[in-house]
């Protein structure tokens, strides 16, 4: 069995005629201590590798806390999940359940590397040391045994050759002591003792060789011994790790699609529509003051409006007068499409009503709709109006004569479409006045205070005065320059049929 394992032959190289061979006795127990340091490094590395491992498994309990850290906090806005098993809310502590778990079992994990798997290798490492202290107490002894023989041949080989050159050169006469015979003797058991010492470590050797077998077997036993427990260990945390990953994922997998939404409805059906229920209408809704008399119009309705450029003509749109005593004007009456403002607001007691003329009768005023700042910026205009008979005509002119109020009324009245215009300043003919029909008076062009370039007296109307007619819609009067200076009560100024105090038209 011996001489198939592969050792230097520093003995079986020996010839029997060669007394002191020149090799080392120590190589085979040299090579056989080499191994074994060999044996000793490779499970100082498992250890190394195992211990490491252990390190990374405590990491990765701590790192797996501060993965537990970003769910441990109660979910934002959580009652708006059942809190019931099945919902998102189980599926969170599903996941912080798991989580731990895992944190857990690389703690476990540690624990058992430390505990189980090292010692292992711990043991191993301490017999492959005994070992190698048994080969350095034994046949590295040996060796030097040998090799402390050998020097002792060798000089006492030495000795015989020096003695047996003298003894030539001195023709056979020597001392007792440097006899080659004794010496030679001297040779032989120093041989001898140095053979013993030989034949006795190569028998140590060979037992260690013959042993090196069974230890390496025992070694690598041990080494397979100890990763079937690291993989019990690591593989069996890898493996719950995966099941704990898979219970999650299957319990994301589980919800109901219509799980949360029915017990969101079923917790909340007070606040939530009731399909069943049905629209609201506008019609059946009601609010405070919705029928304050200050919100009810005195009279509503479309009227037409002359352009203030003549070749428009006349437009179309929806008025209103309030108890606020405005007069509003909207484009039409709808309030769903466009805000309901006024594109034009009158304050009636501002404004001077006009006469009436069939269908049609004149205000004049300042647009207020802009506001405050709006309303002082605006200028004073006269607008006409048309009805779409002459009996609405009368009742909107009633309504907006109310409105404005005593002391800002006038007889003056539209005029026809027939009426001539004034060419050049000259005046129209001669207009009298009847005294069923009285001839419109000019409302334009007056001064704020009203006109008072002429007077009429009490009860006293004059017929024989001719009056201006200007375009349609307006009327000229006699500009304020010259009222004071101007005609006798008794034949100027226009009248209006009916009996007033001067300057109240």
């Amino acid at each position: 069995m011996a001489s198939n394992l592969p050792h230097r032959g520093t003995n079986q190289s020996l010839s029997d005629d060669e007394a002191v061979p020149d090799t080392d006795p120590s190589d085979t127990s040299s090579l056989l201590l080499e191994r074994l340091q060999a044996y000793k490094h490779a499970c100082g590395y498992l250890e190394n590798y195992i211990t490491e491992t252990e390190k990374v498994h405590k990491a990765h309990a701590k790192e797996y806390e501060k993965v537990l850290k970003t769910v441990s906090s109660p979910l934002k806005e959580g009652h708006h999940f059942d809190q019931n098993l099945g919902g998102i809310a189980g599926l969170f502590e599903n996941i912080r359940t798991n989580t731990q778990a895992i944190a857990t079992s690389h703690v476990e994990t540690e624990k058992q590397l430390k505990g189980s798997v090292l010692p292992i290798l711990t043991r191993l490492h301490t017999e492959i040391k005994s070992k190698s202290k048994e080969l350095s107490k034994g046949a590295v002894k040996g060796s030097k045994e040998v090799d402390k023989a050998r020097n002792n041949t060798q000089k006492h080989i030495e000795l015989l050759g020096q003695h047996t050159a003298k003894f030539s050169s001195a023709g056979g006469k020597v001392e007792p002591n440097n006899d080659p015979y004794i010496i030679r003797r001297l040779v032989n058991h120093r041989l001898h003792k140095q053979v013993l010492e030989e034949n006795n470590n190569r028998h140590d050797l060979l037992a260690v060789q013959d042993s090196f077998l069974q230890f390496e077997g025992h070694v690598i036993e041990t080494i397979q011994q100890a990763m079937a427990a690291f993989l019990q260990c690591v593989g069996g945390q890898a493996e719950q790790q995966k099941a704990m990953y898979s219970n999650i994922i299957a319990t994301a997998q589980q919800i109901p699609k219509d799980f949360e939404w029915k017990g969101f409805v079923a917790r909340n059906n007070h606040i939530l529509i009731d399909p069943s229920s049905p629209q609201r209408s506008v019609s059946n809704i009601t609010f405070p003051n919705q029928d304050h008399i200050s919100t009810q119009p005195l009279i509503a309705g479309t009227l037409e409006r002359k352009s203030r450029n003549a070749l428009k003509g006349y437009s179309t749109y929806y008025y209103v007068v309030t108890r606020s005593k405005y007069l509003h004007e909207f484009k039409d009456d709808d309030d769903v499409r466009r805000e309901p403002e006024p594109s034009m607001s009158f304050y009636l007691p501002d404004c001077t009503i006009g006469g009436i003329n069939g269908e049609k009768f004149n205000i004049k005023g300042k647009d207020s709709s802009k506001g405050k700042f709006g309303s002082a910026m605006a200028m004073t205009s006269e607008f006409t109006f048309k009805a779409h008979t002459p009996g609405d005509a009368e009742k909107w002119w009633n309504m907006v004569r109310e409105a404005a109020g005593p002391g800002n009324f006038t007889d003056s009245a539209p005029s026809s479409p027939v009426d001539s215009r004034n060419v050049s300043g000259q005046s129209a003919p001669p207009q009298y006045v009847d005294s069923k029909h009285p001839a419109p008076v000019q409302t334009q062009n007056l001064p704020k205070s009203g006109y008072q370039g002429s007077s009429v007296t009490p009860g006293h109307s004059s017929t024989t005065e001719p009056a201006s007619a200007g375009p349609v819609g307006q009327q000229h009067m006699t500009s304020p320059a010259s009222a004071g200076t101007g005609p006798s009560p008794s034949s100027a100024g226009p009248t209006s049929g009916l009996d007033r105090a001067p300057g109240q038209y």
